[in-house]
This record gives C-alpha cells, sequence and structure tokens, in this order.
C-alpha cells in the first residue's frame, strides 16, 4: 500500500476520537508560532483536521494546509465551514514537491518523524531551506527520543532538538526545544518533542 493510500484509509476510516494525534487545543504549536512571528505567512505541513489552521485564521496570519490526504482536508474543511475558504489547502506529498512558495513559518507536528528514508528527510529538509526565507521559522514536532517507536502502524524516527539541528544542517539555527507529553483520545500519554529552528542567511549556510 502506498503512504497516500494509507492515510486516505486512516482517515476515512476512523474519526478524531480514534487517532493518537488528535489535539482539542494545540497550544504549544500555537504558542511557538507566535512567539517566531506575530504575523505572516504559514504553512502547515500535515495539518490533517487540526484545530490550529482554525487558531492561526483568528490570529491574522495567512495560512496554507498541506497534507497526503484529501479525506483528512475535506473533514478539516467541513469542520471550519464558511471559513474554510480563507485557507489554501494543498493535497500532496511533502516529499514529492517541487516548490511551495516563501512562508515566513513552517509548522509540522508529527509528519517528519514518518519519514525514515533519509532520501525522503533530504527532500524534506531541502524543500524546507526553499520555502523558508532567511530570518524565518521552522517549527517542528516530532516523537522525543523516549517516544513511542511506532504510530498508525508505522515506523517512526525519534528525535531531541539536537538530532533534528544535525538533520537541517547550517542552513538551519537551532533556538529553542521544548519537550511536551501529548494525551491521546484514550488517555494514553506520549512523549513528543519541539524545537524551532531559525533559517540562516543564504550566506551563512554554505
Amino acid at each position: 500500500m502506498s503512504t497516500k493510500d494509507h492515510w486516505e484509509n486512516v482517515y476515512s476510516a476512523k474519526t478524531d476520537r480514534e487517532v493518537s494525534w488528535t489535539q482539542a487545543d494545540p497550544r504549544t504549536s500555537l504558542d511557538l508560532i507566535r512567539a517566531a512571528a506575530a504575523s505572516g505567512r504559514v504553512i502547515d505541513i500535515g495539518g490533517g483536521t487540526s484545530a490550529l489552521a482554525g487558531r492561526l485564521l483568528d490570529a491574522g496570519y495567512t495560512v496554507t494546509v498541506l497534507d497526503i490526504s484529501q479525506a483528512a482536508l475535506t473533514r478539516a474543511q467541513e469542520n471550519l465551514g464558511r471559513r474554510a475558504s480563507q485557507i489554501q489547502w494543498l493535497a500532496a506529498d511533502v516529499t514529492m514537491i517541487d516548490d511551495l512558495g516563501e512562508f515566513d513559518v513552517w509548522h509540522d507536528r508529527a509528519v517528519f518523524h514518518f519519514l525514515t528514508d533519509p532520501q525522503d528527510r533530504a527532500k524534506y529538509v531541502a524543500l524546507a531551506r526553499q520555502t523558508i526565507p532567511a530570518g524565518g521559522h521552522l517549527v517542528i514536532g516530532t516523537f522525543a527520543l523516549d517516544g513511542p517507536p511506532m504510530c498508525s502502524g508505522l515506523p517512526v524516527e525519534r528525535y531531541d532538538g539536537p538530532k533534528l539541528a544535525a538533520l537541517f544542517g547550517p542552513a538551519f539555527t537551532l533556538k529553542k526545544e521544548l519537550p511536551q507529553t501529548h494525551q491521546t483520545p484514550w488517555g494514553n500519554l506520549q512523549q513528543f518533542h519541539f524545537a524551532v529552528l531559525q533559517r540562516t542567511p543564504a550566506h551563512w549556510a554554505s
């Protein structure tokens, strides 16, 4: 089964209460984004059915949501109702895109840790580097080093701040890291780790 088919099946078969990553309040992501940029363009990678897009819209950001699952995006749009038209929605695999334009903040909670193939990680890093201008920020949340080794039946790679910084290399500088304990809808606890990295000027990143 392809990666896209896997996630289409997940979002078609399960409600938000039946998937572990659902958050009633995406407070950590919102706070880190607001600290990184008071305004501007934000892209939420793997936004799925998260409430974050609506919260960002409320805060005055220009919002784009990218997810590999069209079923997830359709549900997210239905949840937002008329306000959905104020957001740009992209159904795509982030490792298969050549150009996204430019965004002040790139946010990703729980996509990057699914990229266990080094080539997919390299494509992701290259796209982030291309998309975020100097001074812009990458806000990324993954399973922590002591987090689950699997999610949704798939293996994951686990991270802390220095491990992420090493992967994203000289194009980004680690500015902040934050552990988070996520409680799933059925009460289990999962250890996440957030990192904020700032895009370095091009002549520093060579």
